[in-house]
């Protein structure tokens, strides 16, 4: 089971993206978070949400991210998207604008008694019900970055790692599948090992089914960060915010980058996972593997690790990672990636954000925007239009 190769983006920057623009046209809630019900129509442009704090902003933005396998970017239970006092399900509309055409996709979850785990969230698409919330990738890929990222890169491994791979999902579908086989995998394989009458033939048939899928995780992983670093080198001296070094840090990793074919990799990584059976056994756990691998990164003009950075060069860093992987997305899937950006404006002087908005007018994508003041948001003129939250109202300003 090996990765979708990726598309090397060009050696030269493009001037003009080929990607086709997808946009939200249509958005209506029912029952989500502190919305009873909400409606908010497009004709395509930005959108920007201002109101104060509590009004219900970042809520608006956590549902579109739910155009996307997942858990949206608080990675919430089901239960606790639903309106407090409300009847305990939610639903969301939403109508899509792009090379499709248009494209209706539904999606929410029934109220139930039953835990998280048997409530699942179900996805309709043109009014046919989805096999799967994969589906949504087929439509739409949607990129986002909240406050609550502010702390990734001092953060631990594993925030970067779930970073690393909602990066890789937006360009390998297949990916999220791939990463949930493998924990299943792992976690059998612990249950074996604390087993004092061990199965060494089925022990060996699920470290046989973790190196196919441990290969492959990795492999999509430095495929898409070598992907990622060329166009950052490609693109950087345009760029208006300093640029990233990246590198991808684990034993699989490093010996996937290595080079080679697939099958002599999962062999390698087979005999490692029978030799580390009694360590293992002992830690309780799989101690090395693809789900122990971090994304180091590195403040490219400076030389400086990014953890050690200052925290207005974290946020300037993330911001730069993140635009340059909404460009990727575009070159590789030939769609502008749907971008949320929560409180972008806050912590950026005027300069850097009419930068901001040239690069997002560049980049062809639609993007949803929130902020308490609207005023932040001028620059933008007409490539936006602005809505204001305000006492459970959701109202245009222009």
């Amino acid at each position: 089971m090996t990765a979708t190769p990726l598309p090397a983006p060009p050696a030269e920057p493009a001037r003009a993206f080929a990607a086709t623009r997808v946009a939200v046209v249509d958005l209506r809630l029912t029952d989500f978070r502190n919305h009873a019900a909400a409606e908010i129509s497009s004709d395509g442009r930005h959108v920007v949400l201002a109101g104060d704090n509590g009004t219900g902003k970042t809520n608006l933005l956590e549902a579109l991210s739910l155009l996307t396998p997942g858990r949206g970017f608080r990675r919430a239970r089901l239960d606790e998207m639903a309106r407090i006092g409300g009847p305990g399900g939610w639903s969301l509309f939403a109508r899509l604008d792009g090379p499709d055409g248009a494209v209706r996709i539904g999606t929410g979850a029934e109220a139930g008694t039953g835990d998280d785990e048997s409530r699942q969230r179900r996805v309709r698409i043109d009014g046919v019900a989805a096999r799967s919330s994969d589906e949504l990738l087929d439509h739409c890929r949607v990129l986002w970055l909240t406050p609550a990222m502010d702390g990734l890169f001092t953060g631990p491994a594993a925030d970067r790692r779930r970073f690393l791979d909602r990066l890789v999902l937006a360009v390998d579908p297949g990916h999220g599948a791939r990463v949930s086989a493998y924990e299943k995998a792992m976690r059998g394989r612990n249950r074996l090992l604390e087993d004092d009458r061990l199965d060494l033939d089925w022990l060996t048939a699920i470290e046989d089914q973790m190196a196919e899928l441990g290969v492959a995780v990795a492999s999509a992983r430095v495929e898409t960060v070598a992907c990622l670093e060329r166009l950052i080198e490609a693109t950087r001296a345009d760029a208006p915010f300093p640029h990233a070094e990246l590198a991808l840090e684990g034993e699989l990793e490093a010996m996937v980058a290595r080079g080679g074919p697939s099958a002599e990799a999962e062999d390698l990584w087979r005999a490692r996972l029978a030799e580390a059976r009694r360590r293992d056994k002992a830690a309780g756990r799989t101690l090395d593997g693809p789900h122990r691998a971090d994304l180091a990164v590195r403040h490219g003009p400076k030389a400086m690790p990014a953890h050690l950075s200052s925290t207005g060069e974290q946020k300037a860093l993330l911001l730069g990672l993140v635009l340059a992987h909404a460009r990727l997305v575009g070159e590789t899937t030939g769609r502008a990636p749907l971008l949320l950006l929560d409180e972008i404006a806050a912590h950026l002087d005027p300069r850097r954000r009419g930068e901001l908005f040239d690069v997002l007018e560049a980049l062809g994508s639609q993007c949803w925007m929130t902020g308490t003041d609207a005023g932040a948001f001028e620059a933008l003129g007409d490539r936006a239009a602005i809505w204001t939250l305000t006492g459970g109202r959701i109202d245009p300003l222009r």
